[in-house]
C-alpha cells in the first residue's frame, strides 16, 4: 500500500466535533481539528432543569466543514488529494425529525428556532414518561420486542424521543416525513442525499436504540406502536427495514461537498455508527475486553463472537446487536449516564462565586476577572484530584451515588437521582470530590458485575476518552475498585481513529475492519494495576454504595407515587 493513502475520521461528541486525517498505512495522525458547537456552548435550546438538551443541525454542518478544512490546511493539498475515505461517528441516540428530502426540520422555514425540530441529544430525558409507557406496553405482547435492548427501554433512545416530540408538537408531527439518527444523517448529507427513503441506516443505531433486530425481520410491527399511541400509526413505514454495518459504503462524496472541503469526488463515505462503537475499534478492542469510552458519560462496549453468544440475552444493558461494532461479532453496550458530567457538575457548584460574582468585583478590572475565571476553571479538577488522592481510603469517608443524570446500566432508569451522604462540617471540597469519583468507579463495577452474572466474562478493561487520558487519579481508583488492570489507549482522538479505520475499509484499502485495526492501531501508553491492599476496603465500600443506591431508588419511587396520587 502506498504511503499516500489517507482517510478522515469524524467524531461528533456532546460538546464538539473533531476530525482527523490518518495515514492508512500505520494509523499515524497527519492532522486534527476540534470545533465547539457555538449554540450549544451558549446554552441555546436547552433547559437543564427539565432535562431538555437539543442541538441545532447548523452546528453540526459548520463543525464538519471547519474541522475537515482545517485538517486539510494543516496537511496540505497533496494530502487532500490522497484522501480515499471518510467515516463518521456520533453520540446516540440523537435523532431528529426530517422532511422528505432528509433535511432536519430546523433547517427549513418556520422551524429555525424550534427545539423540537432539532436533534434530541442522547442526554435529553424529556421522554421519561414515554419510555415507561413503552416498557409497560411491551409486556402485553407474546413477542418480547425489548429482548435485544436489555429488556428495558430508555428515555435516551429513539422511539421514546420520537413519541414525546410527536405528542407535544403538532407542527413537527405534521411536517415530519421521517425520524433519523445523527450518525445516519451526516453520511447522507456528505453524499448529497435528497430523498430520505434512500438513506442508509446504520445497524449500530438501529439495533441498540430503535428495536431493529434480524430476528424480527426489521422493526417491530406497526401495531406494536399504533396500539401504544395512534400518533405512531404508520410511522414504521416512514423509517427503514434494512440496516448496514459500518464497513459498508453509504456512497461517494457529492460534488458540492467535495468542492466545499477541497477533496476529490472519488472519496468514499462510510455508513455511520455511534461514537463508542467506533471508539472501541479505534482502541483495538478484543473479545470479552470491556472498552470504556469515558467522557461526559461512559459508553462501555464488549464484543463476543456471534457463534459463542448462541441464545444468551444480557438483561439490563443497552442492547446486543450482531455487527454493531465488528461484523461477525455481537456488540454489547452498557454505560453510565453521567461520568465526566458528575465532575463537571461539582466543579460548577464550587465555582459559582467565581462564575457569578467575580465580574462584580471592584478590586480587579473586567479583563483580569475574565482571565482569573479561566485560569481557575482549568485548575479546579486537577487540584481536587491531587488533594483527594492524599485522603485515607479506609476512614469514615463520604459516600455518593452517581445517578446525577439517571442510571443507564444496569437496568435503565433515568428518573433516579444522585446522592451524597455522610456529610459533616469536616466535609470539604476534596473529600466530596473523592466520594463522587468513587461513585463513578462503583457505577463502573456494577456494569462489570452485570456482564459476569449474565454469563459474559470480562477479561480486561480498555480506557478511552478524555477522563481516561487526563485523570490518573480516577483511573487508578477504577483499577482498584474493579480489581482489574486498565490499559489506556495512546491515541488522543480514539473515536475519530476508529472512524478512520472504517473509512479505510469502505475505501477498499483493507478488506476487513480486523485488518485495519491491526495495521492502524496505535497501542497503549499507560496501564493501571490494582492495589491488592485496597481490595477488601473497596469491596466493603461497594456494598455500602449498593445499599445507598437501593435506598435512593426507593425514595425516588415513593416520591413518584405521591406525585401521582
Amino acid at each position: 500500500m502506498s504511503k499516500s493513502q489517507f482517510v478522515i475520521g469524524v467524531d461528533y461528541g456532546s460538546d464538539s466535533v473533531r476530525s482527523v486525517i490518518v495515514n492508512a498505512l500505520n494509523g499515524e495522525e497527519i492532522a486534527s481539528s476540534v470545533y465547539e458547537y457555538p449554540r450549544w456552548r451558549d446554552g441555546l435550546f436547552c433547559q437543564p432543569a427539565v432535562n431538555q438538551f437539543r442541538q441545532h443541525p447548523q452546528d453540526y454542518i459548520d463543525g464538519l466543514e471547519a474541522t475537515i478544512k482545517d485538517c486539510i490546511a494543516q496537511a496540505g493539498t497533496a494530502a487532500a488529494a490522497a484522501v480515499k475515505g471518510i467515516s463518521i461517528d456520533t453520540t446516540g441516540s440523537t435523532p431528529v425529525a426530517v422532511d422528505r428530502s432528509g433535511t432536519p426540520l430546523a433547517l427549513t422555514p418556520g422551524f429555525e428556532n424550534n427545539p423540537n425540530a432539532m436533534f434530541v441529544l442522547w442526554k435529553d430525558h424529556t421522554a421519561v414518561k414515554e419510555a415507561a409507557e413503552i416498557n409497560a406496553h411491551a409486556a402485553l405482547f407474546d413477542t418480547n420486542y425489548l429482548q435485544y435492548v436489555g429488556g428495558i427501554y430508555s428515555s435516551e433512545w429513539f422511539w421514546a424521543k420520537l413519541l414525546h416530540v410527536l405528542r407535544i408538537d403538532e407542527k413537527v408531527r405534521d411536517a415530519a416525513a421521517s425520524w433519523v439518527e445523527h450518525c445516519d444523517w451526516v453520511p447522507f448529507l456528505l453524499t448529497g442525499g435528497n430523498d430520505v427513503t434512500t438513506m442508509k441506516r446504520g445497524r449500530c443505531s438501529a439495533g441498540h436504540k430503535a428495536l431493529w433486530a434480524e430476528e424480527f425481520g426489521g422493526l417491530p410491527p406497526d401495531d406494536f406502536f399504533s396500539s401504544l399511541d395512534p400518533v405512531l400509526k404508520g410511522f414504521t413505514h416512514k423509517l427503514f427495514k434494512d440496516t448496514y454495518t459500518a464497513d459498508v459504503a453509504a456512497g461517494t462524496i457529492s460534488a458540492e461537498w467535495a468542492q466545499r472541503l477541497g477533496l476529490s469526488t472519488d472519496v468514499v463515505v462510510g455508513t455511520g455508527a455511534f461514537d463508542a462503537h467506533m471508539g472501541a475499534v479505534g482502541g483495538q478492542i478484543e473479545p470479552y475486553h470491556l472498552s470504556k469510552v469515558m467522557g461526559t458519560s461512559t459508553c462501555d462496549i464488549l464484543v463476543a463472537p456471534a457463534a459463542e453468544m448462541q441464545d444468551k440475552l444480557v438483561h439490563g444493558i443497552c442492547g446486543q446487536v450482531n455487527g454493531s461494532v465488528i461484523p461477525g461479532m455481537t456488540g454489547l453496550e452498557a454505560g453510565q449516564s453521567a461520568f465526566g458530567d458528575t465532575y463537571a457538575w461539582f466543579k460548577n457548584i464550587i465555582s459559582w462565586p467565581v462564575n457569578n460574582l467575580l465580574s462584580q468585583s471592584k478590586v480587579i478590572d473586567a479583563a483580569t476577572a475574565a482571565a482569573l475565571k479561566a485560569e481557575l476553571s482549568e485548575l479546579i479538577i486537577p487540584e481536587l484530584s491531587r488533594q483527594a488522592a492524599l485522603l485515607p481510603v479506609d476512614g469514615p469517608n463520604e459516600l455518593a451515588v452517581d445517578w446525577f443524570n439517571g442510571r443507564r446500566t444496569p437496568d435503565a432508569n433515568q428518573e433516579l437521582k444522585g446522592a451524597i451522604t455522610g456529610l459533616s462540617l469536616g466535609s470539604d471540597a476534596p473529600r466530596v470530590f473523592r466520594a463522587l469519583a468513587e461513585a463513578t468507579c462503583f457505577g463502573a463495577k456494577s456494569i462489570v458485575e452485570r456482564f459476569i452474572s449474565e454469563g459474559i466474562p470480562v477479561k480486561g478493561i480498555i480506557g478511552i476518552g478524555g477522563v481516561a487520558k487526563k485523570s490518573p487519579f480516577v483511573m487508578q481508583m477504577m483499577a482498584d475498585v474493579l480489581d482489574m488492570p486498565i490499559r489506556i489507549h495512546q491515541f488522543k482522538h480514539t473515536c475519530a481513529l476508529g472512524a478512520a479505520m472504517f473509512a479505510a475499509v469502505v475505501a477498499g484499502i483493507y478488506p476487513t475492519i480486523e485488518e485495519a485495526m491491526q495495521a492502524m492501531g496505535r497501542g497503549f501508553d499507560e496501564q493501571y494495576h490494582p492495589n491488592a491492599d485496597l481490595k477488601d476496603i473497596y469491596s466493603k465500600r461497594y456494598n455500602q454504595y449498593k445499599n445507598l443506591g437501593e435506598f435512593v431508588a426507593g425514595q425516588v419511587s415513593k416520591t413518584a407515587e405521591l406525585q401521582n396520587i
